[in-house]
């Protein structure tokens, strides 16, 4: 019975990348879910997707797409920074990561973080890291992050 379940998730929600057609279908929408966006007209969305398409597998962009619906339901992007320490090693940045209110509960969080660290170890770096609050430490833990150190910040705008 576990196998039809999971079978029919697989077939109710897609993980993939970011496409251009994304933005019709709540992409803008969910990201305010987690911070604020600002308005973003199709012209400037397709320049940002096309810079960051050109940084190839250094910049991706995971979506979860609930089929039934076409809506972007979940996302969170990885960045690959190359550094000099570790033997010129790389180090993988999660950041982003939200799924849409009327979904959460369905372990689509988890699906996005899996596939973002699958993607850093499979670029080679040789740790991933994220920032996150408080509220939300539990759940990374139970993604396989530890607590480690603090974060600072210092806004320019």
């Amino acid at each position: 019975m576990e196998s039809n379940k999971a079978s029919t998730d697989e077939e109710t929600y897609r993980v993939r990348k970011l496409e251009i057609t994304d933005k019709n279908k709540g992409f803008m929408e969910l990201l305010q879910q987690l911070t604020v966006c600002g308005s973003v007209s199709d012209d400037e969305f397709q320049k940002r997707f096309e810079e960051l398409r050109s940084y190839g597998d250094d910049h991706v962009i995971c979506v979860i797409e609930d089929v039934s619906s076409s809506k972007i339901v979940a996302t969170g992007s990885v960045f690959i920074e190359k550094k000099f320490i570790r033997g010129c090693g790389k180090v993988g940045h999660i950041e982003d990561v939200v799924v849409d209110s009327s979904a959460r509960g369905l372990q689509l969080g988890k699906k996005v973080v899996s596939f973002l660290a699958d993607h850093a170890c499979l670029m080679g770096c040789y740790k991933v890291i994220l920032d996150c609050s408080v509220d939300n430490k539990a759940f990374y833990e139970k993604c396989g992050f530890k607590e480690k150190e603090i974060q600072m910040v210092r806004y320019f705008i």
